[in-house]
């Protein structure tokens, strides 16, 4: 029979909780005793997760094991899978397609204005945070809702793919598509704010990388191989099934243990978000890095598909081969970005993985000048991927620490939105870019486009500053 432990008293100092935790033996090593000795010697910032006994914290794959016991986190990690499906399909899938089948390249940099409604999702975000459909939990609710949406968008489309391809038709089909899937990304993302506990967000932003990724696989490079095997109308289709078992995964998906209150008025859910993150100091100069650091990739990925395929490549190459070795790259960049801001610190991490991925774009100039050879192509991918999942670790970090806990649906809404709005913007100009120079001298030309972010950087965090500091309280950030 095992002894009776009574509790410390609440307050106990750490000194006299250990040796009677050691005197309690094993009996003492569960996870409610573990959450109280963390509540009552870790900081208020402190991010990481609390190790049974009081050594140090646990290996990445401990937590990872612990936390994929945990409803909530599966749920999580399995609407990301949804989350990123549309993304691989507007942004890869549809441009190769419109490449294939001899669409003028300057035509399919028009397609990236497809991708705009990700870039303005904060404009409607606080009607999630404010109204409640009435099924289903407030967040659930529009995530159903948005799935079935997907659903009638992607057999649309399959139906667009049976007859001779009207190039308008599928371009307001990718951006119905893509507007259903950034309102889908606004309730994911809130979602996962409110129903995730503190010590699970460190291995939900891991998974959560690994699932997203994982989808834009299969709706990137997968639909574009499988295309060339079958058809785009069956590809569309068997994309549509995908969504199916997520509305299942929604439908069951653990509600918060504590739902927080919608705003009483429209008004505050639209304005105090805005009021509370211009309160900051440098908030603009923030804002700006927050639009600039990604713009070096984001022009360079823009249109890589089309480039491959006119370089030479075959639809292999072009589809399965490059994006698993992309994603591999790009899951494994990101989670070590995140692992290195927290030791090296935050702004060296952002000084170095910055010039990192802007110095990766040369690796497809050099595609470029040699051709078709595999060897380059996948080098080239391994490199720039890799770099720029390093910068993504890193950025996804800073965004966490800007956002402002009180505000964290519509705020990080309108940070993601604002990191998307290169990525929307550079299709149209990196197609008018090649069409002047050709594929090597854009590639080149792509590397200073970086210099600004690292301009900004030095206003907030100075070359050899550890971590940036913010002006806003510690209840009030990440």
């Amino acid at each position: 029979m095992r002894e009776s432990i009574p509790k410390p008293r609440v307050g106990a100092r750490l000194p006299t909780a250990v040796p009677f935790a050691l005197r309690a033996g094993r009996a003492m090593l569960r996870p409610v005793s573990t959450t109280n000795r963390r509540r009552a010697v870790a900081p208020p910032s402190a991010q990481s997760i609390a190790t049974v006994g009081d050594v140090g914290r646990p290996s990445m794959w401990a937590s990872m094991r612990a936390t994929m016991l945990s409803p909530r986190l599966r749920s999580v990690a399995l609407l990301q899978f949804s989350s990123s499906l549309p993304l691989g399909l507007v942004w890869i899938a549809i441009p190769a397609w419109m490449a294939r089948i001899g669409v003028d390249i300057k035509i399919i940099g028009l397609f990236g204005l497809a991708q705009l409604p990700w870039t303005v999702k904060f404009l409607w975000s606080p009607l999630v945070d404010r109204f409640s459909l009435p099924f289903l939990g407030r967040k659930r609710s529009w995530i159903f809702l948005s799935q079935l949406l997907l659903i009638a968008l992607s057999f649309w489309l399959a139906h667009a793919a049976a007859t001779p391809v009207a190039v308008a038709v599928v371009g307001a089909l990718s951006l119905a598509t893509a507007f259903a899937s950034a309102t889908q990304d606004i309730a994911i993302d809130a979602y996962a704010v409110e129903v995730l506990e503190r010590h699970e967000h460190g291995s939900a932003v891991a998974v959560r990388a690994l699932f997203g990724r994982v989808a834009m696989l299969l709706s990137g490079g997968v639909a574009i191989t499988a295309a060339a095997m079958t058809s785009w109308r069956l590809v569309h289709v068997l994309l549509a099934l995908c969504y199916v078992p997520m509305l299942f995964v929604t439908w069951l998906a653990p509600e918060p243990r504590e739902r927080p209150a919608a705003p009483l008025r429209l008004r505050a859910a639209v304005w105090e978000p805005f009021v509370g993150f211009f309160a900051q100091e440098r908030a603009i100069a923030m804002l700006a890095f927050v639009v600039l650091f990604k713009l070096t990739d984001n022009l360079t990925q823009s249109l890589l598909r089309p480039f491959f395929v006119q370089i030479g490549f075959g639809d292999w190459d072009v589809g399965v081969g490059t994006m698993a070795v992309g994603t591999i790259a790009m899951v494994l960049g990101t989670m070590a970005g995140g692992l290195l801001s927290q030791s090296w610190g935050l702004g060296r991490a952002l000084w170095i993985f910055g010039m990192l991925q802007m110095l990766s774009n040369l690796g497809y100039a050099v595609v470029a000048q040699v051709g078709a050879n595999r060897l380059a192509l996948y080098s080239a991918q391994t490199l720039e991927m890799g770099c720029s999942g390093l910068g993504t670790g890193a950025f996804s970090v800073l965004l966490l620490r800007l956002t402002q806990k009180r505000f964290s649906a519509t705020q990080y809404a309108l940070l993601s939105s604002l990191m998307a709005l290169t990525r929307t913007l550079t299709g149209p100009l990196a197609g008018v870019l090649v069409a002047a120079l050709g594929w090597r001298d854009f590639f080149i030309l792509s590397v200073p486009t970086g210099l600004p972010a690292l301009l900004l950087l030095q206003r907030f965090v100075p070359w050899g500053a550890r971590d940036p500091q913010f002006s806003a309280s510690s209840d009030a950030t990440g």
